[in-house]
């Protein structure tokens, strides 16, 4: 039985299974603020920025904005540059969320409103479920009026773990990189993917990636995204986020691709799943 505990003053949910254990925190963006396995920490767990550390919801859209403007329907609606001059990662990263439901449960459920500086109104629901081999996580956006909207999220995996013999190897194999233009942005053109280190989106995956510590553990990222953003430009972490659409989505593709109306709720799930890794270098 996985066990969620009373809140312990910090405002932290803590799930625990077998010998994984997790940490949510509703007050950082409904993030995981930390994932163990075995006693290991496999997450970065703290940054200046709201959008450095866990593993954090992307909602209602997931990577940048060009310049913070959204065209939708004939309108034109600007949003907050959070990373000048775009905007990024959604408005709910550092908001503070709604647990839902007993404390006492097999999962944690947590909700939080759509509205300003979002011009769209509606709901997102954040499902976590521990268990001894894997965390299952699965969002869903509720719209109360048309909008246009894309989802994900943003895991930052610790480069160094406690008792692995290297960094992590990071095991990826996309079909289509989208080409970034002069402001970084894709704009939809697609191309083979170029060398590491990579800030890019990327489609088409042969199979889910997989990170492996060494000697440790390896784990694999699974979800029902098309999209990935690859980010590992950082000494000290590395973000594989699995998307429902692409960075500025809303700017270039179809509008039916980020479309999301009444009662056509949008779903996302992901799942890391996770084994102890014994083999040698490959």
């Amino acid at each position: 039985m996985v066990t969620i505990d009373e809140p312990d003053g910090s405002g932290l949910l803590h799930l625990s299974a077998g010998a994984a254990s997790a940490t949510v925190v509703p007050a950082g963006g409904a993030r995981i603020g930390s994932l163990e396995v075995a006693g290991r920490e496999l997450l970065v767990t703290e940054a200046a920025s709201p959008y450095g550390w866990g593993i954090f919801p992307m909602v209602p859209f997931a990577g940048r904005i060009r310049r913070g403007i959204v065209r939708f329907r004939g309108h034109t609606y600007t949003l907050p540059t959070t990373l000048p001059p775009h905007a990024i990662h959604g408005t709910l990263s550092d908001a503070t969320w709604t647990v839902l439901g007993a404390p006492r449960v097999d999962h944690v459920v947590l909700t939080a409103a759509l509205g300003a500086p979002w011009p769209f109104r509606g709901r997102v629901i954040h499902r976590v479920r521990l268990e001894p081999s894997a965390l299952h996580a699965s969002l869903e956006l509720d719209a109360e009026e048309p909008m246009p909207a894309w989802v994900g999220w943003h895991p930052w995996f610790r480069r160094s773990v406690e008792g692995a013999r290297d960094e992590v190897e990071l095991r990826v194999e996309p079909g289509w990189m989208l080409a970034r233009d002069g402001e970084g942005i894709p704009a939809g053109e697609r191309v083979r993917p170029g060398p590491r280190p990579w800030d890019d989106a990327f489609t088409g995956l042969r199979e889910a990636p997989r990170l492996r510590w060494p000697g440790v553990v390896e784990l694999t990222v699974e979800s029902s995204c098309r999209y990935w953003v690859i980010y590992d430009e950082e000494p000290h972490g590395i973000c594989v986020e699995p998307q429902t659409a692409p960075p500025d989505a809303v700017n270039w593709m179809p509008e039916e691709a980020v479309l999301v109306e009444p009662g056509r709720p949008l779903i996302a799930t992901l799942t890391l799943r996770w084994k102890p890794d014994g083999g040698a270098g490959r």
